[in-house]
């Protein structure tokens, strides 16, 4: 007689399906079918993988709606410039500069040595950088880094005509 190759096994979401395990060697088909056991069909794994997915992406369009108008307000409150570039780049560009901009603070003014006359210093050599894609390029930086990161941007980054913008 022959170690069985068709398997019902109920699964943790309550569904039986019979899986041909034919394709596993004789002796590991009764421990994979504990193990099937154990978790959901295949149908229903794959509903709650979309779920999470759209859960997920749920969530993420809220925190970046989140950030953008955090981003807006501070742009606004501090007199910093629209940006410049590709539509798609622009919002995460603002983003990017918020959140290196702020990183920047506590790192130099807050935590650092800095006082309010270096700060404005930099803002306004901050404010001189209009293209959306220096600030997404530089959305990993140290906060500290960024008055060499800014002195070190080219023309291009400062809003002179540049036809790849």
């Amino acid at each position: 007689m022959a170690v069985r190759m068709k398997w019902n096994v109920e699964h943790a979401c309550g569904h039986e399906i019979t899986h041909d395990l034919s394709d596993r060697p004789a002796d590991r088909r009764a421990g994979f079918a504990r193990w099937l056991a154990d978790r959901d069909c295949t149908d229903c794994w794959k509903a709650a993988r979309e779920a999470d997915t759209e859960s997920t992406e749920q969530w993420l369009a809220a925190k970046r709606a989140e950030e953008q108008k955090a981003a807006a307000e501070w742009a606004e409150k501090f007199g910093m410039p629209p940006l410049e570039g590709p539509e798609k780049a622009l919002e995460w560009g603002e983003r990017s500069r918020h959140q290196l901009m702020t990183s920047a603070h506590t790192a130099l003014v807050a935590e650092g040595t800095w006082d309010e006359a270096d700060w404005a210093e930099l803002e306004d050599k901050a404010r001189a950088i209009i293209r959306a894609g220096w600030w997404i390029d530089q959305r990993d930086a140290e906060g500290s880094d960024l008055l060499e990161l800014l002195d070190a941007a080219s023309e291009s980054d400062r809003g002179t005509e540049n036809p790849f913008r």
